[in-house]
């Protein structure tokens, strides 16, 4: 039991039940304090002190450990991604409570993130993440929380448009380290995430009938697909099967380096793209490469979805990303079919 100070206000801390206690006294002077705290024990101590509302005494260690939980429970695959959020929100709201979270918090929380040099789309998924921890505490039996605080959300910049020409993607073919030219190959043909490239294991491909399969559970959306290789990319994970069967057979993985899966590739990733001075490349934007692709040949975009795993139509589009080149492609097929139609 004890007196300690938040910032100017002298907080009390006391057992009650077998239970950690903090209540703010509510006074910046220290000799006021100490007499509401002694007053404070002496009603514990003769049974007169009831625990005051729900959310007083709760802390975010309390509410960020009951999100985590859930994610556990809800087996959610972004797992890695929460706890991420998690990390920067405790290092700013670890010792506080939940009625101390208050929105000018909040907006001192999204201050402090914009000069580490946070971007928007990554400070709103740890601000979605601190309102999903509150709503979980105010659905909680009894409620952990009865007021949560209101959390914005920042005005984030359009979605990524790059994507790879084919002379991109051989030039960074040919400068990538051998382990990491299977990834790109793909990820370049088939649109698959990144997450489904390196988790890619033998017993979903199969060499003889030429096709991978994407078992349900394995993929983001929870849905299995197949996906048919040839040329390239049927060449380059049969020559994966080789050099697996030939020094690695216990290799379960499609994607390793030395018989291991691959889990970073950054470092070479980045150092190929300086090479080949395509400065930003991701690997993601061959995702976007996969679906313009396949819509520049024709194919009908359903079966696209089928492939690269798209749920709904809305992210689709975002990822059937229209160019310059097809915009001028297709003034020239106006034009064509113009002067067609004069003869």
């Amino acid at each position: 039991m004890g007196l300690y100070k938040r910032d100017t206000v002298w907080w009390m801390s006391y057992t009650h039940q077998g239970r950690r206690v903090r209540r703010s006294t509510e006074s910046e002077d220290k000799k006021l304090a100490q007499r509401i705290f002694d007053k404070l024990k002496g009603e514990v101590a003769e049974g007169k002190w009831f625990e005051k509302p729900a959310g007083e005494n709760c802390s975010f260690t309390d509410i960020k450990e009951d999100f985590i939980k859930d994610y556990k429970l809800q087996e959610r695959k972004s797992l890695d991604r929460a706890e991420l959020s998690v990390k920067h929100l405790e290092a700013f709201f670890g010792d506080k409570l939940t009625i101390e979270i208050t929105i000018d918090a909040i907006r001192n929380y999204i201050a402090g993130r914009k000069e580490e040099k946070a971007s928007n789309g990554t400070i709103n998924r740890e601000l979605s993440a601190l309102k999903r921890m509150f709503s979980l505490a105010q659905r909680h039996n009894p409620p952990k929380v009865i007021n949560p605080p209101y959390v914005p959300k920042l005005k984030e910049a359009p979605p990524r448009d790059g994507f790879f020409e084919l002379e991109e993607y051989v030039k960074l073919r040919d400068l990538l380290p051998s382990h990491l030219k299977t990834v790109l190959t793909i990820a370049y043909y088939t649109g698959m995430r990144k997450r489904e490239i390196l988790s890619l294991r033998w017993d979903q491909t199969d060499i003889f009938a030429k096709k991978i399969t994407l078992r349900a559970g394995t993929t983001k959306n929870d849905q299995s697909r197949v996906i048919y290789m040839s040329g390239e990319l049927y060449d380059v994970i049969l020559n994966q099967k080789k050099i697996r069967d030939s020094f690695y057979p216990n290799c379960e993985y499609v994607c390793f380096r030395e018989g291991l899966q691959i889990k970073n590739y950054q470092s070479a990733w980045h150092t190929a793209c300086n090479k080949a001075n395509m400065k930003g490349k991701l690997l993601h934007d061959n995702r976007r490469t996969a679906v313009r692709n396949m819509s520049r040949a024709g194919i009908p975009d359903t079966v696209t979805m089928k492939i690269s795993g798209h749920k709904t139509r809305s992210v689709f589009d975002r990822y059937n990303i229209t160019n310059e080149d097809d915009l001028r492609l297709a003034a020239e097929k106006i034009a064509q079919t113009q002067q067609r139609a004069a003869i």
